[in-house]
């Protein structure tokens, strides 16, 4: 009960002229990293449990050519079971990672309510599975279709179980990273690094990036390209809008208010 109560996972609370030492830095970053590995450690437990369901889930997509996914050698079925339950386990423990790691920096920018914390892990947690679950439904399937039919009647599909579930987890994991977007370029504006009049300057820049990212992505036909591309240039006009919400202040005038703070005189 003393470590549960240690860990605290909670935002933590800083007065406005509170300061906080590199050790407690250190010590509330040690405190993070152990609740992120305990989460993966239960979120893993709970997916090889449930590991049947979760192949049959994961395999649910494959078109249905393909008879059934091969292995070619006695430790293959063991490693890859392993491997789809640590994926599985990262997509479900993440939501608590980016939690934690709002809470690690949160208080470095400003007093923070935890009404408002559960608010933001809240809507990163869903932007997540939204993602998560677009790649499922929809880019997934179209992808295989596409990726396995490329050849015609050439070659006799067969899928090695390993190969396939290192996709799909793969990709599962990187659509619903990319529907984070909204939260980085919120992030950055709350920071003051960035705000919605910047991004949209770079509009056309980050059309080529977003291009970028849909190529690099598991997939790379231009079928998925495109699938992967509509959602994140409507999460980018979507971090715009967010942005000129909740945006703050420049770092810069942060920087200039604060010295020309130190240089006022002391009686005023």
């Amino acid at each position: 009960m003393t470590l549960w109560r240690r860990l605290k996972f909670g935002v933590r609370r800083l007065g406005p002229t509170e300061q906080v030492s590199v050790v407690e830095h250190l010590e509330e970053l040690r405190r993070r990293i152990v609740i992120s590995i305990i989460a993966l450690v239960i979120a893993f437990v709970g997916m090889y449990i449930v590991r049947g369901p979760l192949i049959e889930v994961l395999e649910a997509p494959v078109p249905s050519e393909v008879d059934r996914l091969v292995t070619l050698g006695p430790t293959e079925p063991l490693i890859t079971i392993l491997k789809v339950c640590f994926w599985a386990a990262i997509i479900v423990a993440l939501p608590v990672w980016l939690y934690q790691l709002y809470a690690y920096v949160v208080p470095a920018v400003g007093h923070q309510s935890r009404r408002k914390a559960l608010l933001v892990v809240a809507a990163v947690s869903a932007l997540f599975l939204v993602g998560v679950a677009f790649g499922y439904f929809v880019v997934l399937p179209v992808a295989l279709e596409f990726l396995l039919s490329f050849g015609g009647d050439a070659f006799t599909t067969e899928l090695r179980a390993g190969e396939y579930f290192g996709f799909a987890t793969t990709l599962l994991l990187a659509t619903g990273l990319v529907f984070e977007v909204p939260v980085a370029m919120v992030a950055l504006a709350r920071l003051g690094v960035a705000d919605a009049a910047f991004y949209r300057r770079q509009w056309r820049y980050a059309i080529v990036v977003i291009a970028i990212i849909a190529a690099i992505l598991p997939g790379g036909d231009p079928f998925t390209m495109i699938l992967l591309m509509i959602p994140q240039i409507i999460l980018y006009q979507v971090g715009i809008w967010l942005s000129a919400a909740f945006g703050g202040r420049p770092l810069i005038s942060r920087f200039t208010d604060g010295a020309e703070d130190s240089e006022a005189p002391a009686g005023g």
